[in-house]
């Protein structure tokens, strides 16, 4: 994957590199990671909302059996 940034991105991301002790493309990279995380983490979270208001979830006890069902395994 190719990213393109105008000359004006590009120094404000080696300030911030340099600011945080690390290169830019390392720097964007952890950015572009986090990003994706942080989105794949909302996007679940909204589909569990979305299950429970339609009142389809399970019961505390339930969970915390699969909970530590999934631990063992």
């Amino acid at each position: 994957m190719e990213v393109h940034f105008t000359p004006e991105q590009e120094a404000q991301i080696l300030e911030a590199a340099r600011a945080m002790g690390t290169d830019a493309e390392r720097l964007v990279v952890r950015a572009a990671l986090q990003f994706a995380d942080d989105a794949n983490f909302r996007a679940a979270v909204l589909e569990a909302k979305a299950f429970a208001d339609r009142g389809e979830f399970i019961e505390e006890d339930e969970m915390d059996v699969r909970f530590e069902e999934m631990l063992r395994s």
